[in-house]
Formats: C-alpha cells, structure tokens, sequence
C-alpha cells in the first residue's frame, strides 16, 4: 500500500463530530463521520477504532468496512484490510450494493496481486 498522506490540521468537521459524541449521539454514521476524517488528518489508528466501532453498530454499513480496510492499508495491516473488505462484500451483497461490491474487489484483488508480486 502507498504511504498515507501526510497529517493535516483536525477540521471544524472532526471537532464538531467529537462535540457530538462527547453529548452522547453515538451511531454508526458519526463514527463513519470520524473515522473518515481522522484519516483524513492521518491518525490511522484513530479512524480504525472509530470505523470499527460503525461497523460494528451497523454489520451491513458497506461504506464504513470499506473505508476500515483503506484506514488497515494505511496502516500496513493488510491480513486485517483483506477481512475488513470481504466483510464488506457479504455486507453489500446482503445489501444489493453492486457499486460496492465492485470497489471492494478491486481493493482485494490489487492487495493480492502486490502481495504475489512481493
């Protein structure tokens, strides 16, 4: 996997998002919300524990296992990325999400393919 991109300064987004969650209003779209922009911001770790915390309030929210498996990329935890998007497939094809099963399998065939290239 490429480098992540070099941290950026916390938003007003990611702010406003901690505001919420601090009074209370936890949900699986907040913790989406936050794990996107802590990756945004760099701080992998963070957006993993926030994706995984979505994913696991909402097991069929097929955006949140896709952005987890890019946030365990970024984090050089491909074994962890590979589950992450398979989870996502099963939760897209529950889903009938086409458009998400599609990107997730590029996402785990081009990890295959650079891990057989290694």
């Amino acid at each position: 996997m490429a480098d992540p991109a070099p941290a950026a300064t916390p938003g007003t987004a990611l702010r406003n998002f901690e505001r919420m969650l601090a009074a209370g209003k936890d949900g699986a779209l907040l913790r989406f919300g936050l794990g996107n922009e802590y990756l945004k911001c760099g701080d992998v770790e963070a957006a993993v524990t926030h994706l995984r915390r979505a994913v696991a309030l909402n097991p069929d929210y097929s955006a949140a296992w896709k952005l987890l498996g890019k946030a365990l990329g970024a984090a050089r935890r491909e074994d962890e990325a590979l589950v992450a998007w398979n989870e996502g497939i099963a939760a897209a094809q529950r889903k009938g999400d086409k458009q998400a099963i599609r990107e997730m399998q590029v996402f785990v065939r081009r990890l295959v393919k650079q891990r057989l290239q290694e």
